[in-house]
């Protein structure tokens, strides 16, 4: 909003309607908190009942932001529960992964002749990052195997 360059503490932001400034509930309590801020008021012209130059208006734009916080926590509650249910159902998200049991032993044997991690990469096509998460995996297996009450931690 252009008009923000101009605004001053204690000026109002008048609007025709809320989703002239935002696309979403979230972003329109992050505008209207970030103009808070900055000591700016906001009013609409077609909802009245959001303006915050007013204590109901104050007052019913908070009660909005607790529904639209609540309604993100439920959502984020919502997916951790179905991910969990998946993972106990023996799913798993995400992309399969491009290291084979043989890519890392062959990135195994590379290690031990003194390779990096960015020469072994390269040689079996895949990303460093790739290299070096199977080598954790690899060496923490190692250390359990070596200490099973490690693993407990």
């Amino acid at each position: 909003m252009a008009c923000l360059d101009y605004a001053r503490s204690g000026d109002t932001i008048v609007v025709y309607r809320l989703d002239r400034i935002a696309g979403s509930t979230g972003h329109l309590i992050e505008v209207v908190n970030d103009l808070g801020e900055r000591g700016l008021n906001l009013r609409s012209l077609t909802e009245p009942e959001i303006d915050t130059t007013t204590p109901m208006g104050r007052a019913l734009y908070g009660m909005v932001a607790v529904f639209a916080q609540l309604r993100v926590d439920t959502i984020r509650q919502n997916t951790r529960d179905g991910l969990a249910r998946a993972r106990a159902e023996g799913r798993v998200g995400g992309r399969p992964t491009v290291i084979t049991p043989e890519r890392i032993a062959e990135a195994l044997r590379m290690r031990e002749d003194g390779k990096k991690p960015g020469a072994i990469a390269t040689t079996l096509g895949v990303g460093r990052s790739s290299v070096l998460r199977a080598f954790e995996r690899v060496d923490e297996e190692a250390r359990i195997a070596l200490d099973p009450l490690a693993g407990a931690a």
